[in-house]
């Protein structure tokens, strides 16, 4: 009998139940569904609305299932891809604009599978579909705002270097700045030289002002800055939506391209991705009369805006300067407020903007002070073409609200909260806006396309074709080799992609897509080619005189450190691909990774195993092997 320790059988066993229970669940494919939301933010479907929907799709003939509810939102599943197509088509005449119909898919795991975590693979966007957008950057707004900035800038310069000037205008390129005189002019251009070397500088033809003018790459830098710096916050909010291998990479001068694969929620990603919210803090001017906030004309200092939780319509007199801004928030999380449960965000300012909260606040103890909540939307215009073709234009708007006035109590810090939402949603939402990033110029998205799962459909029988193709070669050529021991290599080969499986769907964030196919096809025969190296050092040892017990511990002693050496480079390949790749190219090193970790094990101790359990059990030692 061989020394083949039972512990090793016991392992094996555990690692194909284990994997296989968690395997199962993609035996059983999501069924493809519609799911309708409301448009806003924690607003529910009504209740009487699936009915009605119901009712629809059944009387144009589809077959669907009862309606479920998930969340706020409300799922009905279909029997076939066209049929969720056709449905969608329906729900949205039927729904308008005040909901949401968006291309999903229903789990149809058994309960008890999901009562222990089992769950399927998530799918790449080529293997699952999912959502694709297009979102332009306005540069133009970019290059605006810090114009915007430079002038504020300037004209703080100026007090400091004690230069008086008339007035600081901007324009499409540049600045305008106006002098009294020849000499306070001569004095601001050589300040302004030494700090804003940005502009070219240029006296006016008439009067005494200077224009400033910006340079090309002065211009190609803010732009590609907005781009870069909007692809950084689109990728944060992107991972604050769970999304497993997501794409979110720039595409020519101004334009972002995010592919979400398997999205469970479009309309969410579409609200999450499609705003750019921002809060200003700012102090209440209690000295304007209601009188004069009916009127509508503020003060010189002072502007008005509506408060969101008043039924009377009375604006609220904010003072124009900001305490701080949305851009010097370093943290946000949602929570309930401990006295009257309501939602909350928790805001944490970086050192900047506490010191400056602490030192006006310290100054206006006892004093209100509101919470500006300032939004940018896109909506869409039709607009006639002088061929007649109606194309619809993007716009951007802007809405500004105050959420929230309360009272000074103390000196605030870094932290503190703000109240006033209206669900947890909403408070949820704006917490990740806050928290992934401020945007550097406004985005609106240009194209929306819904990758279907029939897509994705073709790939993954393309995929599975060529692995029941690669594998039935494989099968074939170990039988008609190695005979007995190839039909253990073709079993341990099985177990093997039921290991690999089980793992993918038992890692979080774990996403298969069509690279990572290939990386499986690619370990089948890495697997038999570890299988190869074993039999054949057990025929060498056949030959040499050993009998068939000493020559299966030869073989697998002798074939282990070659074993060993063939793959670990091939592990430092995928972890450097992984570390180093993007998108596809990290699915395709997962599965390398996690295949050739699993068919080394199955062909060190999986195959082992089994023929230790025929050929080292016998009372009686075999004097030959089907080798």
């Amino acid at each position: 009998m061989t020394r083949y320790p039972r512990w090793k059988f016991f392992l094996l066993i555990g690692v194909l139940t284990l994997c296989g229970l968690y395997a199962m669940p993609n035996l059983y494919p999501d069924a493809p569904a519609i799911q309708i939301s409301a448009a806003e933010a924690g607003d529910e479907v009504p209740a009487a609305l699936p009915a009605q929907v119901l009712e629809k799709l059944q009387g144009a003939g589809l077959a669907t299932g009862p309606g479920e509810r998930v969340g706020t939102s409300w799922l009905v599943r279909l029997d076939s891809n066209e049929a969720q197509l056709r449905a969608k088509a329906l729900a949205e005449e039927l729904l308008g604009r005040d909901f949401v119909v968006a291309l999903n898919l229903a789990p149809t795991t058994p309960d008890w599978l999901r009562e222990i975590g089992a769950s399927p693979m998530n799918l790449g966007l080529d293997l699952r579909g999912g959502v694709h957008f297009l979102i332009q950057v306005d540069t133009a707004a970019a290059i605006e705002q810090r114009l915007k900035s430079w002038e504020s800038e300037i004209k703080v310069l100026m007090r400091d270097e004690g230069i008086r000037y008339k007035s600081v205008t901007d324009n499409e390129r540049g600045l305008q700045i106006e002098f009294g005189n020849e000499i306070a002019r001569e004095d601001a251009f050589t300040a302004i030289r030494n700090q804003f070397r940005e502009f070219t500088i240029t006296a006016m033809d008439e009067g005494f002002g200077l224009n400033l003018v910006l340079s090309d790459t002065a211009i190609k830098d803010i732009q590609d800055y907005a781009v870069d710096q909007n692809r950084t916050s689109l990728a944060n909010r992107v991972n604050e939506l769970g999304v497993g291998e997501p794409v979110v990479q720039r595409q020519g001068a101004d334009r972002i391209v995010v592919e979400l694969p398997g999205i469970q929620d479009a309309s969410r990603a579409r609200r999450i991705l499609g705003r750019t919210a921002t809060l200003e803090f700012r102090l209440v001017d209690k000295d304007v009369s209601p009188a004069r906030i009916r009127t509508g004309v503020p003060p010189a200092g002072v502007e008005f805006f509506p408060f969101k939780d008043d039924t009377n319509g009375m604006p609220v007199a904010l003072k124009r300067q900001a305490i701080v801004t949305g851009d010097q928030v370093t943290g946000a999380q949602m929570g309930f407020d401990p006295d009257t449960n309501a939602p909350e965000v928790n805001i944490t300012l970086d050192a900047s903007g506490a010191k400056r909260m602490q030192r006006i606040t310290a100054k206006n103890v006892g004093k209100p002070m509101g919470v500006l909540f300032i939004e940018t939307r896109t909506r869409f215009k039709s607009e006639i073409q002088e061929d007649g073709s109606v194309v619809e234009v993007p716009q951007s708007f802007t809405e500004r609200e105050v959420i929230n006035v309360a009272t000074i109590q103390t000196t605030l810090g870094s932290r503190f909260r703000i109240t006033g939402l209206d669900s947890p949603a909403e408070a949820s939402e704006l917490a990740l806006l806050l928290r992934a990033g401020g945007l550097a110029a406004p985005i609106y998205i240009v194209e929306e396309r819904t990758i279907g799962p029939s897509l994705g459909a073709e790939n993954i029988q393309a995929g599975f074709n060529s692995m029941v193709l690669g594998m039935a070669l494989v099968l074939v050529f170990m039988v008609a080799v190695y005979k007995g021991f190839g039909l253990i290599a073709n079993v341990a080969l099985m177990g093997n992609l039921v290991i690999i499986i089980g793992i993918m769907s038992l890692i979080p964030g774990a996403t298969l897509t069509l690279p990572g196919i290939a990386g499986i096809v690619l370990t089948v025969g890495m697997a038999v080619d570890a299988n190869v190296l074993i039999f054949e050092q057990i025929r060498q040892s056949l030959k040499s005189g050993l009998n068939p017990l000493q020559a299966i511990e030869a073989g697998y002693d002798r074939a282990f450190s070659t074993i060993m050496d063939a793959n670990i480079t091939t592990i430092f390949a995928a972890i450097i691909l992984f570390w180093a790749g993007t998108g596809s190219v990290k699915g395709f090193a997962l599965t390398l990774f996690i295949g050739i970790l699993t068919s080394m094990f199955t062909a060190i101790v999986g195959t082992r195993s089994i023929v230790d359990f025929i050929y080292g059990r016998r009372a009686r030692a075999p004097s030959k092997l089907s080798i």
